[in-house]
Order: structure tokens, then C-alpha cells, then sequence
């Protein structure tokens, strides 16, 4: 497989990952490409929920969406603690946070070398 095809497979997973957050109502969804930044991932998504629930059923919303394509997550951090949960799709990054630890740890402002990706969000 070329590194362009896992690139835009990379992308896709992205911009899947941001449509199901933005179906369950995240906020301030990101999508970031890194790759020139780092080698760990292609792309970083990062969304908040408003609450610990809400950070949960996020993450959960994302891997069962993407779990029904087949994609699975090869690592899953945070899960049932509600501050930030980290799905680790290889080339992709799902970081949910609540309010306090998306501040906090302010990914954006770390990787904002990185080109934010746009995306289509739903109306409310």
C-alpha cells in the first residue's frame, strides 16, 4: 500500500471520526493534519463534551460508527474516566475532552504548526 493511499485513508477515518462527534453534539470540533509535525499520527481529531457522560458516549459514538466500517481502534486511553478519552487509530488521533482538559492541555496551541482540515457540520 503507498503512503498516499494510507494518507487519504488516513483522512477519511479523520473526517468519520468528526461526523460522528458532530451527530452526538461535540463542541469545537478539530481536525488537524500533523504529519509534517511528528510521526506518530497523520491526523489528530479533537473534540469536547460537556460533560463526563457526554466525553464517554463521544468516544463511544466514534468507535462503534467506525467499528461498524471495520476500523477498530488499536488503543484506547482514558475510557469511563470522562476527562479526556484518546482512541488511537494509528494514523489517527480521537482526543475527547471535557471543557477543563482541552484548556488545559490545549492541543491546538501545541500543534498549531499542524493544517486544520475543514468539514461539513450539521445544522442544530
Amino acid at each position: 500500500m503507498s503512503a498516499l493511499h494510507n494518507e487519504e485513508l488516513a483522512k477519511e477515518i479523520a473526517l468519520k471520526a468528526a461526523k460522528a462527534l458532530d451527530e452526538k453534539k461535540a463542541r469545537d470540533i478539530k481536525i488537524i493534519y500533523v504529519n509534517k509535525q511528528t510521526i506518530i499520527a497523520d491526523y489528530f481529531v479533537i473534540a469536547a463534551g460537556t460533560s463526563r457522560t457526554q466525553v464517554n458516549a463521544l468516544a463511544d459514538e466514534v468507535e462503534y460508527k467506525l467499528g461498524l466500517e471495520g476500523i477498530q481502534p488499536s488503543k484506547i486511553e482514558g475510557r469511563g474516566q470522562g476527562t479526556w478519552v484518546l482512541l488511537d487509530y494509528d494514523s489517527v488521533l480521537v482526543h475527547v475532552f471535557n471543557p477543563q482538559s482541552r484548556e488545559f492541555y490545549n492541543l491546538e496551541k501545541l500543534w498549531a504548526d499542524g493544517e486544520e482540515i475543514p468539514f461539513e457540520m450539521t445544522e442544530d
